[in-house]
């Protein structure tokens, strides 16, 4: 009878291998979207290096906004810079002089 006793106990638990079967489910899903889900580590290196890119183009934006307000403020009624309004002039209208020389 002792060997019909042991034979009982040689059967694996089903309860507790269900269990660690979801466990391990569980912790390899957290794992994946701390990896790669919507807030994970790679998206947010992706969009640190889309936030450095943006701050680059709106640095070179403003230096263009800045160069373009000064030729607006050289050609504007209170302060005009001749030698720009010929120069814009010139090059809008095609405009010659009889001194100009041309190279091809």
């Amino acid at each position: 009878m002792l060997v019909e006793a042991k034979a009982v106990h040689d059967r694996p638990n089903i309860g507790l291998t269900l269990y660690f079967a979801i466990s391990f489910i569980a912790i390899l899903y957290f794992a994946f979207a701390a990896i790669r889900g919507e807030l994970g580590v790679i998206e947010r290196l992706s969009i640190a290096a889309q936030t450095e890119h943006l701050n680059t183009e709106k640095e070179n934006l403003a230096l263009e906004i800045a160069a373009l307000e000064n030729k607006t403020y050289r050609l504007s009624d209170g302060f005009l810079d001749l030698d720009l309004l010929d120069e814009r002039a010139r090059d809008i209208l095609g405009y010659l002089r009889a001194d100009d020389l041309i190279l091809d």
